[in-house]
């Protein structure tokens, strides 16, 4: 008969400047995101459980938290006699101290195809989508799941992030359960914890569509360009500016707090705070993502 542990996960994100940051805990080669089996007698919730075992190794507060799903493969474990289950959280902070033992790390270091701000990324066009043609070869299922889940021909879709890492996981060119022995693109976690962060993101980029989680990595007050430089950190594409403003103005997501600030180093910008209001007023408050361009296809 199998042990059953239950293990809480957290990826904990921010935005430092226009860099989306994962927080990750050096215990492990390769590192972790901050994991800990769930108290049953000190835990009173799991959201309690999941805001302790982040802050005991990496002092960093909790603001906002949501479950993602739960871990559950019999590779998790490398005990026989064990059955591992991991409930993932995505959880977000304007925090972005650390203590020894833990760092933030570049969320597109884990995964450098995610990034399309400055177009299409080099990793998608030299490494990802010639091995791609390669897996896919001839076989017409293949090539219709490339196409949709990249953008092979067909519009980037921000939030598919799990499914284009599981078809990287299933063409050989990521690796993460420790018997894979697979070419590897972008940084490696512990286990299938580079898994659970993709889960993170693609639920993260589909929330800042209809709900305003990105105040959650905001401070308290801060201009226009700011807050569009941290949506556009986590989405991974590029906004047009006037646009963005006029959904954020239409949808009267902010206020004015009257003042302005010169740290731009150009003109005196105005300082804006979230509007809490709008949560009740309205019942998708959140940031409609533009329909890409697509990427090249050779097929």
């Amino acid at each position: 008969m199998r042990h059953l542990s239950v293990t809480l996960d957290a990826v904990m994100v921010t935005v430092v400047d226009d860099t989306p940051r994962v927080l990750l805990v050096d215990r492990d080669d390769p590192p972790s995101l901050p994991s800990g089996l769930l108290d049953p007698d000190r835990d009173e919730t799991l959201t309690l459980g999941l805001s302790r075992l982040v802050a005991e190794p990496t002092g960093v507060a909790v603001s906002y938290v949501e479950q993602l799903y739960t871990f559950g493969d019999r590779n998790r474990s490398n005990e026989p006699s064990s059955r591992d289950l991991a409930i993932g959280y995505v959880a977000l902070t304007d925090d972005a101290t650390t203590i020894p033992g833990s760092t933030w790390v570049d969320l597109y270091a884990l995964f450098p195809w995610e990034d399309h701000r400055g177009g299409t990324p080099p990793s998608l066009h030299d490494l990802i989508e010639p091995a791609l043609e390669a897996w896919a070869s001839h076989d017409a299922e293949r090539i219709a799941r490339e196409r949709i889940t990249f953008g092979l021909g067909t519009p980037w879709d921000p939030i598919r992030v799990l499914e284009r890492y599981e078809m990287l996981f299933e063409a050989g060119l990521v690796t993460e359960a420790s018997e894979s022995q697979a070419p590897e693109t972008g940084v490696a976690l512990a286990g299938d914890h580079r898994r659970i962060a993709a889960t993170a993101l693609g639920r993260l980029r589909g929330k800042l569509t209809y709900r305003p989680v990105i105040f959650e990595v905001m401070p308290e007050h801060f201009t226009l360009t700011e807050l569009q430089t941290a949506v556009e950190a986590i989405v991974g594409i590029e906004l047009h500016k006037q646009n963005f403003r006029r959904i954020v103005e239409r949808g009267e997501l902010v206020e004015s707090t009257g003042d302005t600030t010169t740290a731009t180093g150009g003109r005196p910008a105005a300082l804006y705070r979230f509007r809490p209001g709008v949560i009740a007023e309205r019942p998708r408050p959140g940031f409609p993502l533009p329909r890409p361009r697509t990427v090249s296809y050779t097929h």
